[in-house]
Parts: structure tokens; sequence; C-alpha cells
């Protein structure tokens, strides 16, 4: 996974917002104002930090040596992760996946129910247009 895949997939999910609060090569992902993952431009191999729950954090240094310690986040729930072909996307993307999820289910019920409802209109706009099909025009 190359940065510009991670960009397209991270900002693929409802409510994300991309920003560089930090400097100018760390690029942040939020959910509704909370982050869920960053990525550190400047180093090579790309590396991520991406938030999981303390036991994910065990398992996944225990099997991937491109699995390390969050630096200045709590390393109990996250973990850093150097892009390096190591770890398959898919697996990559299922991790990234469970960040953005353990965040949203930490939001206020008012941002999550916003969320929710953002995500069942995307849904129903993007099946619409995958159908092909044509609804009946009325007077």
């Amino acid at each position: 996974m190359n940065i510009l895949s991670l960009r397209t997939y991270c900002m693929g999910k409802p409510g994300v917002t991309e920003s560089f609060p930090f400097d100018e090569d760390t690029l942040v992902f939020k959910v509704m104002g909370k982050m869920f993952l960053y990525a550190s431009l400047e180093r090579i191999p790309l590396t991520v930090t991406l938030k999981c729950e303390p036991a994910e954090v065990i398992e996944r240094r225990e099997l991937y040596d491109a699995v390390l310690p969050a630096s200045y986040m709590n390393k109990r729930h996250w973990v850093t992760v150097r892009l390096d072909g190591t770890i398959p996307d898919a697996e990559l993307r299922a991790w990234i996946d469970r960040s953005y999820d353990l965040v949203v289910r930490k939001l206020p019920l008012a941002l999550r129910s916003s969320l929710l409802s953002s995500r069942t209109k995307s849904k129903r706009s993007s099946s619409k247009r995958s159908s092909g099909a044509r609804g009946k025009r009325r007077p």
C-alpha cells in the first residue's frame, strides 16, 4: 500500500477529513474530528499509526516485524506499521477499518447518529448508480 491508495481508502470512509495539524510531514485522518490514523510521509518506507485494542497490539507485534510501538501515543492502544510490503494490503485495510470503527464507537451519540445517516445516504446513492435501473418519472 502506498500513500495514494492509503489516502483514497481513508477518504472513502464517511465523516473522514485529512489535515496536517502537527507538521508538514504528518498526514492525519480523522472521523468526525477524532484521529484514527496518521501517516509519517517523510519515512521510507511509509509508516502509519493506527488505533487498536490492547490484545490486538500484542497479537500484531508478535505476528509482524513491521508492527512497532507507536511513538508519542498510548502504546496499549496504538501501533505504528511500516508499509514495507510484508503485511498484505487486505490486512492493512482491515486494520484501518478496525481503527476507524474503534474511534466511531467512542463518539458521542449525536455524532454517531449523524455518521450513520450519512452512511445510509451514501449506500443508497451508490446502489442506485451501480444498478443502472431507471425509475419512471412522475409528472
